[in-house]
């Protein structure tokens, strides 16, 4: 009984004064988990491209308590990005969490989507995410702890009609994130790739279209999505258990295992799927 009572403890405060780096945190599931952390009493550094969506955020955390830095950056300035880590670094001595959320949605048919579009995608989803890795792992490296959280995507899985870019861009992230999980575990360090399903957010509307302008429609009601706040707490757990791949959503988790198991059942009914 003492043992399980201690247990408890440890798992209660497990985030207590951990810092925790967030991007993307301005808006969605970025937001979410910034509230969510925010509760267990981390200590944050926030980014995203809006320092006044920051600030809105920042302003909204319930436990005032716990230390926020905001430190806006654009992953798509891959150039920037080793400074931005080394100013997050500077400002608690450590990341002990990198959570690596900031991301672009897109919608197109691949006949008619730019390349330019393309490399948009890949610049902020996948070249900003590992060069923001990177920036923060030779730190973790050289204190034998440390863990990155990837907030992937479903489509990081497969692929699906309208999602090429996107699709791509997280099959990118699995890829370099596997690699770099089985280099640095010997180094203390440890990754969390979480998949989410259909989850409430403002990707939709913020999604690169075919041509480079603004998908900017709502998420429209033909699936079920989970609330991003109940996402973030599944999120929460997933990182503290140091999952290593994890999925979160409804029953579009299935999929996962239809495409392994069943892969021309599955395949005929992506064909089938609404272009949308």
């Amino acid at each position: 009984m003492l043992e399980s009572n201690l247990t408890f403890v440890f798992m209660a405060n497990y985030y207590q004064n951990k810092v925790v780096w967030i991007t993307g945190a301005s808006s969605g599931i970025g937001e979410a988990l910034t509230y969510a952390f925010n509760e267990k009493g981390a200590k944050l550094i926030i980014s995203a491209r809006r320092e006044s969506e920051l600030k809105r955020v920042q302003n909204n955390c319930k436990n005032k308590s716990a230390a926020i830095f905001i430190l806006s950056l654009d992953l798509a300035k891959h150039d920037e990005l080793p400074a931005k880590a080394a100013e997050a670094i500077a400002h608690f001595g450590k990341v002990d969490i990198l959570v690596n959320n900031g991301g672009r949605g897109f919608r197109g048919l691949v006949k008619d989507t730019e390349m330019e579009v393309h490399k948009q995608i890949m610049d902020v989803n996948y070249f900003g995410t590992v060069a923001l890795t990177k920036g923060v792992l030779p730190n973790m490296i050289a204190n034998k702890s440390g863990q990155i959280a990837v907030i992937s995507s479903l489509t990081g899985k497969f692929g699906t009609p309208m999602r090429s870019a996107y699709a791509a861009s997280k099959h990118a992230l699995h890829g370099f994130f596997d690699a770099l999980q089985a280099e640095v575990f010997k180094d203390g360090v440890k990754v969390t790739m979480i998949c989410p399903g259909f989850v409430s957010s403002n990707l939709l509307t913020k999604s690169l279209t075919a041509d480079g302008g603004l998908y900017g429609e709502e998420e429209g009601s033909a699936y079920k999505r989970m609330p991003a706040d109940l996402f973030a707490q599944k999120a929460l757990k997933a990182i503290e258990r140091q999952k290593e791949e994890v999925y979160i959503g409804g029953t579009e988790k299935l999929a996962i295992y239809a495409k392994r198991f069943i892969p021309s059942i599955f395949n005929h009914f992506i064909r089938k799927s609404k272009v949308s």
